[in-house]
């Protein structure tokens, strides 16, 4: 493994990029030297690394010349300007965004699934994928790669800080208004997001699902590398802070039965499995998720519509395993190599 990495986080003042750095830290990554990096706005202030304070510098005027690994977490946009020119200096670059995830010459890899696919990145992109693809494929692989997986129908139950700092902020303001009977006034949401359930995220499509829908789609199919897949997702977000949660249902090629999904699921990296048949035993977002690393797994049953169907309740933070930690990973990949 390399020692004295020069490490840039692109987007470094965001919650990502606060995880990331706070990632780099408890893992001992071999920082060397470490450049923070955000908007003209945000630059001049402070970040806080391993008991150091850094100053913010302007990713516009900044010089990638030297960077070995840079972390993006800033935006779409600001992936397509930027990330290209941290890899023609020479920088491999790991990107949040979904601005590449889509390109084949750019690996989309969770570190627990396909890592051997980080290793092809011709342009020096890999790119992170969506926070709900990357939990449900933790879960998902083993079985995958056992018994086949022929569909997955997934409702997502997802928490705020999916959407950023603001609808944190919102979600706390409109559950203290609503609290005194106040309006709520949505600004973040199109709809009050406190004591709510809001079906939607993402834009619309022509087809009636939304973007963040048709990520799950076409990511499961790229991660497993398996285009017959038929996936099948709808999207919610629901009043909490951190963690998302998901019910998901698959139908597999052969038969395979709830306890043998249990003894994969065990023994799968990243996953810990918490499925006892008793209140309580089941994973939250509250009480397991939030502020932890792994992808946890319970209600695992077999489905009493299907011959070949299985059931199972996902549970992970979503900031940390489903966009900060598996970046991290992804540079330890590299380093590694």
């Amino acid at each position: 493994m390399k020692k004295n990495v020069t490490v840039a986080v692109v987007g470094a003042t965001g919650a990502v990029g606060e995880t990331m750095l706070k990632i780099l830290a408890e893992r001992a990554f071999p920082v060397g030297e470490l450049h923070v990096l955000a908007s003209e706005r945000s630059a001049g202030g402070k970040v806080d690394f391993a008991g150091r304070q850094y100053v913010v510098q302007d990713l516009a005027t900044f010089d990638p010349a030297g960077v070995d690994i840079a972390l993006f977490s800033a935006g779409g946009s600001v992936s397509k300007e930027y990330a290209p020119k941290f890899a023609a200096a020479g920088a491999v670059v790991i990107d949040n965004s979904s601005a590449f995830r889509y390109d084949d010459d750019v690996p989309l890899v969770v570190s627990e699934v396909n890592p051997d696919a980080a290793r092809n990145r011709p342009r020096g992109i890999i790119a992170n994928p969506n926070c709900s693809t990357m939990q449900m494929l933790a879960a998902l692989a083993p079985i995958h790669r056992e018994a086949g997986i022929e569909r997955i129908n997934v409702a997502t139950y997802q928490s705020v800080s999916g959407t950023g700092r603001r609808a944190l902020e919102e979600l706390g303001r409109q559950t203290a208004r609503m609290l005194n009977f106040q309006d709520p006034q949505p600004e973040v949401y199109p709809v009050q997001i406190a004591f709510n359930v809001i079906p939607h995220g993402g834009d619309f499509l022509e087809n009636g699902y939304t973007t963040e829908e048709m990520k799950l789609v076409s990511e499961t199919r790229k991660i497993l590398g398996d285009d017959s897949i038929q996936v099948n997702a709808t999207v919610v977000r629901v009043p909490v802070f951190y963690g998302h949660s998901e019910a998901v249902h698959i139908e597999t090629r052969e038969k395979i039965s709830a306890a043998r999904a249990r003894e994969l699921l065990a023994s799968a990296p990243g996953v810990e499995v918490v499925d006892e048949r008793a209140p309580g035993g089941y994973p939250t977002p509250v009480t397991h998720a939030s502020g932890q690393d792994p992808v946890y797994v319970g209600r695992i049953r077999e489905d009493i519509s299907h011959p070949r169907g299985l059931a199972l309740w996902v549970v992970a933070d979503n900031i940390r395993k489903g966009a900060a930690l598996n970046a991290v990973q992804l540079a330890e990949l590299v380093i590694g190599e």
